[in-house]
C-alpha cells in the first residue's frame, strides 16, 4: 500500500525540517516554501492527501491559502492542519472557520502532530469511502434506506476508530506523568493528556451532541467522581486563573474538601467532564480579576453542583442563556458552551438552571444529577 503524501507549507527552512524529520518515516513528504507554490503544488500530481500549512507567511498568509484551497474544486477535498505559534482562541476559530480541520501550536510535540496528522488521514479515508459507498446507493435508488447504514458507520468510526484509541492514550499519558521527575516529559505527557480530552471534546460535540438533541444517545451510567473531574479542569486552567489572579474553592455540604475526599453520582465520566468544562469556563470568564469561583458540592434528594462566580448575566440574554448559539461579549463565543452543558445535565436525567442577581453582584449555575447508588 502506498504512503500517504503530506504537504508542509512554512517559510522557515528550520520548521520544514523538523516537521519533516518527524513526518519523513511514515509519509511522503513534500514541502512548500511560500503561498503561492504551494497552491501550485496542491493541484498537481502527486496531489497531498493533508496539508500542515503555517500561518505567518510573507506576501500570501495561511489564511488567504486556506482560503483559495477551499474554493477550488481541485484541492477544496483536502484536509488543512494549522501550525503556528499563534495560539490564541481567536487565531484557533478563524482557522477553523476558513474550512481547517485542526491546529496545531507551536513550539511543536512530534507525538502530538503525528497523532493528528493520523487522525486526519483515517477521517479522511473513512469518509472516502463512505462517500464513495454514497454514489453508489444513489445510482441504485436506494438513498433513503442505505443513508441509515452510511450514518452507523459514521458514527462505529467516530466511537471506535477515535474515541478508543484516544482514551488509551489520555489513560497512559495520566498514569506515566506520575513516573517522571523530569519536568519537560511531564510537560510533553500533559500536552498530551489536554489534547486528548480536547479531541474527544470535540468528537462529542460533533456527534453526541446531535444524538442527545434527536433523543437516540445511548446513555451508560456510573460512579463519577466530581471533585476529580473538577480539579482537572482548574489544573487545565491554571494559567488563567492565575493572569486574571480567580482563585477557586471547592465544599462538599458546605466544609472545605480534604485530599482524599470523593462526590460521587450516577452518570458518565466524558459527560460529566464535557458539561463542567464549559460551566466553569464560562464562570471564569464572566469573572472580574481578583474573585473567587466557588463549588458546592451538597447532597441532597439528588447530588447538586453549584458554581457560583460574581458578575451577573446581562438582561438581553438571561432568558435565553441555555439556548442554542446564545452569546454576547465573546469574540470567539459560539453559544454551545451552556447549551450543550443543558443538554448533557438532562441526559443524565439531571438538570441545570441559572441564578443571577444584580442585588449581590453574582451568578449561580445549578446542577442536579442522580446521587450514586452503591
Amino acid at each position: 500500500m502506498s504512503k500517504y503524501t503530506v504537504l508542509i507549507v512554512d517559510d522557515e527552512p528550520v520548521n520544514l525540517k523538523t516537521l519533516g524529520n518527524i513526518l519523513t518515516n511514515n509519509y511522503d513528504v513534500l514541502v512548500a516554501k511560500n503561498g503561492e507554490s504551494a497552491l501550485s503544488m496542491a493541484e498537481f500530481s502527486p496531489i497531498p492527501d493533508l496539508i500542515l500549512l503555517d500561518i505567518i507567511m510573507p506576501v500570501m498568509d495561511g489564511y488567504e491559502v486556506c482560503r483559495q484551497l477551499k474554493h477550488n474544486p481541485l484541492t477544496q477535498h483536502i484536509p488543512i492542519i494549522f501550525v503556528s505559534a499563534m495560539d490564541s482562541e481567536l487565531d484557533e476559530a478563524k482557522g477553523l472557520g476558513l474550512g481547517a480541520v485542526d491546529y496545531i501550536a507551536k513550539p511543536i510535540s512530534p507525538s502530538i502532530v503525528l497523532a493528528r496528522v493520523k487522525t486526519q488521514l483515517k477521517l479522511m479515508s473513512a469518509y472516502k469511502k463512505l462517500a464513495n459507498a454514497y454514489d453508489e446507493l444513489e445510482q441504485k435508488n436506494t438513498v433513503l434506506e442505505e443513508m441509515v447504514i452510511l450514518r452507523e458507520n459514521v458514527e462505529h468510526i467516530t466511537r471506535h476508530d477515535l474515541k478508543n484509541p484516544l482514551n488509551g492514550i489520555i489513560s497512559a499519558s495520566s498514569l506515566l506523568i506520575d513516573e517522571f521527575d523530569d519536568g519537560l516529559h511531564r510537560n510533553i505527557l500533559k500536552n498530551i493528556e489536554i489534547a486528548g480530552y480536547q479531541m474527544l471534546d470535540m468528537i462529542n460535540s460533533s456527534l453526541d451532541l446531535y444524538k442527545m438533541e434527536i433523543g437516540t444517545y445511548s446513555y451508560s451510567p456510573d460512579q463519577v467522581n466530581i471533585i476529580a473531574i473538577v480539579n482537572k479542569i482548574i489544573a487545565e486552567t491554571k494559567v488563567h486563573l492565575d493572569t486574571v489572579n480567580i482563585t477557586t474553592e471547592i465544599l462538599i455540604n458546605g466544609k472545605a474538601t480534604k485530599e482524599n475526599d470523593n462526590f460521587l453520582i450516577q452518570g458518565e465520566y466524558l459527560l460529566c467532564y464535557s458539561m463542567l468544562a464549559n460551566l466553569l469556563r464560562n464562570s471564569m470568564e464572566a469573572s472580574p480579576s481578583d474573585s473567587i469561583i466557588k463549588i458546592s458540592l451538597d447532597n441532597k434528594a439528588n447530588a447538586v453542583i453549584t458554581i457560583q462566580n460574581q458578575g451577573v448575566v446581562p438582561l438581553a440574554i438571561r432568558h435565553e442563556f441555555f439556548d442554542k448559539f446564545v452569546t454576547m461579549g465573546k469574540n470567539n463565543g459560539t453559544g454551545l458552551g451552556t447549551y450543550s452543558a443543558k443538554l448533557m445535565a438532562e441526559t443524565q436525567t439531571g438538570s441545570i438552571h441559572l441564578e443571577t442577581s444584580d442585588e449581590t453582584n453574582s451568578t449561580a449555575l445549578i446542577i442536579q444529577l442522580p446521587n450514586c447508588t452503591e
